[in-house]
């Protein structure tokens, strides 16, 4: 069993972490909010400490689950930060949805100071973290990898070397492409059932054993349909998301033209009040036929 510090409490952070305690490795946990680390020490085995620098100390491997690009350099660097308290030969894992960037950036940092480093943002929403069914999307030298495999198989379902340091966060980028065009065609598909005078549940039921089929379908119909949005990835994180995808699409000339137009459906939701919603909650622009 390693030694492992996790920094960042939040809905994904708060159980990865307790798996690796539950799995019986040695975890300390660091948090902004100090309240959300006592309670993680009060649900699972292991200590809290006052600094990323104090959490990183000693550890083997250190992961971190934050907001962004400036909360990643915000517990990584200063005097305060993880990589302060990082001996040379250990691990930094990043489970941020960032940019390419701040990966690329962090990394170049860290192999000044002999510490290993691997972008690894995840798949799978807040279920997906409490159940430990992740799917890991990574980036950075295989050596790396197969180093902390053994330990974030603890929430993963899935995992994979992607490339180089910064191909985890692309990775990342290319899943919510897909689940922005999913959502808003989904959205559409309800909509136009409810139009049309048929059972949504029904339609659903039977066109999800065909090609239509999707995760999306699956776990977010029955709740799109009565207009329950109050729970999973809020509509503020995947305009976050939808703005670090846009942006890598303007470098490396990609064409989004349905993706740019869901993050503005995003921002119709977020003019609604809905910041906090599910990304499902796209339906809700759609109004029904009088």
């Amino acid at each position: 069993m390693a030694k492992v510090a996790f920094i960042g409490l939040g809905v994904m952070g708060f159980p990865m972490a307790g798996h690796l305690a539950s799995e019986g490795h040695q975890v300390c946990v660091y948090n902004r909010t100090p309240a959300k680390a006592e309670s993680w020490c009060a649900t699972f085995a292991g200590e809290s400490a006052g600094t990323p620098r104090e959490a990183a100390r000693g550890a083997e491997f250190v992961m971190t689950c934050v907001g962004n690009d400036d909360d990643l350099r915000a517990v990584l660097l200063g005097p305060e930060g993880a990589f302060a308290g990082m001996a040379p030969g250990t691990l930094l894992v990043d489970h941020t949805t960032a940019s390419a960037n701040v990966a690329r950036e962090m990394a170049m940092i860290a192999a000044e100071r002999e510490i290993g480093f691997l972008d690894a943002p995840v798949s799978g929403g807040q279920a997906g973290a409490e159940n430990g069914m992740l799917s890991i999307m990574l980036g950075g030298e295989q050596a790396f990898y197969q180093r902390v495999a053994p330990v974030i198989d603890s929430y993963a379902r899935m995992m994979k070397l992607m490339g180089p340091v910064g191909s985890g966060q692309l990775t990342k980028m290319v899943n919510q492409i897909c689940i922005a065009g999913l959502v808003q065609g989904l959205s559409e598909a309800l909509h136009f059932a409810q139009c049309a005078g048929l059972d949504g549940h029904a339609a659903m039921e039977v066109i999800s054993k065909g090609a239509a089929q999707s995760w999306q379908l699956e776990n977010r119909h029955q709740s799109m349909l009565a207009g329950q949005f109050d729970f999973g990835f809020a509509v503020d994180w995947m305009r976050k998301d939808l703005s670090i995808v846009l942006d890598e699409a303007r470098r490396n000339g990609a064409q989004l033209p349905v993706t740019a137009l869901v993050d503005q459906f995003y921002a119709d939701v977020q003019a609604m009040g809905g910041n906090r919603w599910d990304t499902s909650s796209l339906i809700a622009r759609l109004k029904p036929a009088n």
